[in-house]
This record gives structure tokens, sequence and C-alpha cells, in this order.
């Protein structure tokens, strides 16, 4: 009798297991999904924006007339932490680029919005303001040391796409 039911479970295991196997492909097959769609999600930072320009010490900086392909992935304003705003992009290439501003010391929040970046002592004209070059391992920066302020622009992406976010940096 003892092996007679040994085998009634094993077998009842194993058509159990099918039964799953068969319920969940049919789950697959009536949910849709599409494979081809954008991982990326994209965020409205309009909201944030207008708060972070209402609420900072200095003149919040946002892009205006960026070319059709970047995407605005996150955003947030920390009044409490040195009123640091952010705002994430992707750009037509797939490459992370950020605007990072705060009123901390250049010394402290440039190589910590940078993943690290070092000054190397050079600048770029940008838009018609010098920026400080950085580089990194992981992200490059441009910085611009204002009167209680620092605006920078970094990231993954190219020097190039680094300094057209930075030339489409309004404060309006």
């Amino acid at each position: 009798m003892a092996s007679k039911r040994g085998k009634q479970t094993v077998r009842d295991m194993f058509l159990s297991l099918v039964l799953i196997v068969a319920a969940a492909g049919v789950i697959y097959v009536f949910v849709p999904h599409d494979d081809k769609a954008d991982p990326v999600q994209t965020v409205d930072y309009r909201v944030e924006l207008a708060t972070a320009r209402r609420a900072a010490p200095y003149p919040v900086a946002a892009p205006s007339g960026l070319p059709e392909g970047w995407k605005a992935t996150s955003v947030s304003y920390d009044g409490a932490e040195g009123s640091s705003w952010h705002l994430g992009f992707i750009d037509p290439d797939g490459k992370y680029v950020a605007v990072e501003q705060s009123t901390t010391p250049v010394k402290a929040y440039v190589p910590d919005v940078s993943q690290d970046a070092e000054d190397t002592g050079r600048t770029e004209t940008v838009a018609g303001q010098e920026w400080q070059y950085w580089k990194g391992a992981k992200y490059d920066a441009l910085v611009l040391n204002a009167e209680g302020s620092t605006t920078v622009v970094t990231g993954s992406a190219p020097r190039k796409q680094l300094a057209a976010m930075a030339a489409a940096l309004t404060t309006s």
C-alpha cells in the first residue's frame, strides 16, 4: 500500500506541475506585452521646476529648446540638503545627462554629483559663459560656479552632449 501511495504522490506532483506550466503559458499568450516598447520612463518636470524656482535661493536652471530625442527621466528638489536641484535626462544616443544645482561648496558638491570627477583646470565657453571641465572615470562634468550656487551638467554622455545641455539651460 505504501509504495502505491508514493507513486501517486510523484504522479500528482508531476500533473500539478504540468497544469501550472499550462496555465502560465495561457496567461503569457493572452496578457498584452510589447517587447519593442521603450523601457525609459519619462517624467514631466514642470511642476517640480516651478516649485524649485519659487523655493530655491538661486536661479534654478532647466533646458529650453532641446532637440528631439532628449527624455527627462528624473527630477527632484531638496530645500534642506543645500537647496539641491536635480534634473536627469537620457540623450538621443541613450546616454545619461543631469543638471545639478546647489548652494553646497564646489569642492564638496561636484565630486558627489559627478561620481568623483576631478577638475582638469580647463574651461569651455558655452553660450557665452566659461564652464570648468571636470573629468571622471564614470561621468564627466561642466561646472559653472556662480554667486551663491553651483551648476553642474554631468553624465555619461560625450562632452559635446554635456555642452548642448549647458547651452540649452535657462533660468526663467
